[in-house]
């Protein structure tokens, strides 16, 4: 307590050279500005992660099971019914997701089909991201099916909503044998009308994604009760977590049950990443800046030798001296470490309520038109942890630095 505060007093008394008080609030302000930096850094990719998880929310379940050893589940009408019953779940319904070849009028492209069942868009919200036309996969004018495309796939091909020309689906053969003599005989193909065009602004799905009557894509693929996976849709105020739990005592370990950010993860473990990468590219600036205290420190010792003289005269250790200046860099950096987030956690919240930064791009082409940002708890921590961590060993080699000139 002795170092502490004869280095609390060194801190905020007046130095002999006025340079020594100049590069004290430099040196405050470099880890500041740094410190700032880091927690703008992190809650902006919060904000890109919370971004990307609302648009996919759009188009993924909110529980997703799939089979863990092959491509399809058997009788999954039956698992359906069994598991729309379980406490917690609203509805579950079966889709079938193949890659197919899209032919409408002369254009082409290979697709992702996803045949669902019409009440789809009571399971996620897709009709919100209808962009033109409506949902809806069976036409009641002409008694036939209809296609939902995306909006990358509807442009490569040419298509809107409409009767201007049936869309057709080729899928090859997945029974039976093939003609080498009639390679058109090797497919299996259906037609389909055009009822709208979706847009989630999310290159996976808007690419190439097309939403089929899961009856036309059972016949496409030789399937009667099979399906690529049963999506669920809980009961508001449900606690998905205890849902999955139900879910994995019933189904075992032949099944994998997904929410909605691990059908993703590979999407949101790259923004992690990307966000753990640019903490240690800033840490290290932060580490650079904290060396203008060790040039503070430097200056002080060499001003305060005659009161380090007088401590040792008076009974004082090498130690209880060597801890004041230890103390001494460690106030420096939590100081401007405690400024800085402060600066930090304002900056951040003054976007996060007032958009004052908006996004260069054409507004009417971005799902936001301001960087979005989200303070996170678990971000502030981490850098008082590294601001802690930082100046402990700026203050350490202070210590050294005043057992050597003394």
């Amino acid at each position: 307590m002795v170092s502490l505060r004869i280095a609390v007093r060194y801190l905020f008394s007046k130095k002999s050279y006025n340079a020594v008080n100049v590069i004290s609030v430099i040196s405050m302000a470099g880890v500041a500005v740094a410190t700032a930096a880091i927690i703008c850094v992190l809650s902006v990719f919060n904000g890109f992660s919370d971004l990307a998880y609302d648009h996919l929310s759009l188009i993924d379940p909110e529980i997703k099971i799939t089979p863990l050893h092959g491509k399809v589940i058997e009788h999954a009408d039956s698992l359906c019914a069994v598991v729309g019953s379980l406490p917690g779940v609203d509805k579950a319904v079966p889709t079938v997701t193949e890659q197919a070849l899209a032919i409408y009028g002369e254009r082409q492209m290979p697709v992702t089909i996803k045949g669902v069942p019409e009440n789809f868009s009571e399971l996620v919200d897709v009709g919100s991201a209808l962009i033109d036309g409506q949902w809806t996969l069976n036409d009641t004018t002409t008694l036939s099916g209809c296609a939902v495309m995306s909006v990358g796939s509807a442009i490569s091909l040419g298509a809107r909503p409409g009767y201007d020309a049936l869309l057709a689906l080729y899928v090859p053969r997945r029974v039976g044998r093939i003609s080498q003599s009639n390679p058109m005989a090797s497919f299996r193909s259906d037609s389909l009308w055009v009822s709208g065009v979706f847009e989630v602004n999310q290159s996976d799905y808007d690419n190439s994604l097309i939403f089929v009557p899961i009856s036309s894509a059972r016949d496409l693929l030789d399937y009667t009760t099979q399906a690529s996976a049963v999506e669920i849709k809980t009961i508001p105020g449900s606690d998905i977590s205890i849902v999955k739990q139900h879910l994995s005592r019933l189904l075992g370990q032949d099944y994998k049950i997904a929410d909605r950010m691990e059908q993703q993860e590979n999407s949101f473990r790259m923004i992690q990443i990307e966000k753990w990468i640019s903490f240690l590219m800033l840490a290290f600036i932060l580490v650079i800046a904290s060396f203008n205290v060790i040039s503070t420190l430097s200056m002080l010792i060499i001003e305060k030798r005659d009161n380090m003289a007088t401590l040792r005269a008076m009974g004082a250790t090498s130690a209880t001296v060597s801890n004041i200046f230890l103390c001494e860099g460690w106030l420096v950096s939590l100081i401007g470490g405690a400024v800085g987030v402060v600066m930090g956690i304002i900056l951040v919240l003054a976007q996060q309520w007032g958009g004052l930064i908006k996004l260069s791009a054409s507004p009417d082409r971005l799902a936001v038109t301001e960087y979005p940002v989200r303070l996170a708890g678990i971000d502030i921590l981490s850098v008082v942890a590294l601001v802690t961590i930082v100046g402990f060993l700026i203050g350490l080699i202070a210590a050294r630095a005043s057992r050597s000139r003394g």
